[in-house]
């Protein structure tokens, strides 16, 4: 009797399934989740919102985008140093543009803003780091 063939990596397999690869394609995908957030963000930053709020979203819309495009484009084959980077600029992300999101959309305080701008910051010093230790 022959054993089933288990592909590498999945838990019956002996082997450890591969973290990185997972995270990888986890950060590519919510980059462009937060592109297309950011399309539909804009759109209606400019002709849905006034004021205050509309600069709050088109602010928002362009820190979703950017980051999210870096996720996107620097996940996919990333070492360990780089993925921690990137889901620390993934967090800076959500806390930096979704706090500003929410101020314009709901009138929501930005408190968190502060706390995910650093993050973003750090991260991309990481990035920096990773990229010239390369």
């Amino acid at each position: 009797m022959t054993s089933p063939v288990v592909p590498p990596g999945t838990a019956s397999s002996g082997t450890a399934p591969r973290l990185p690869a997972s995270a990888a394609r986890r950060l590519a995908a919510l980059g462009a989740v937060a592109c297309a957030f950011a399309v539909g963000l804009a759109a209606y930053a400019s002709h849905g919102l006034d004021g205050a709020a509309a600069q709050r979203g088109g602010i928002a819309a362009a820190f979703f985008f950017a980051h999210g495009l870096a996720l996107l484009l620097l996940a996919p084959g990333a070492g360990r140093l780089r993925l921690a980077a990137l889901a620390l600029l993934a967090f800076g992300m959500l806390l930096f543009a979704g706090s500003l999101a929410a101020a314009a959309l709901a009138g929501w305080p930005t408190r968190l803003a502060p706390a995910g701008g650093l993050s973003l910051m750090a991260a991309w010093l990481i990035i920096a780091g990773d990229a010239l230790r390369r």
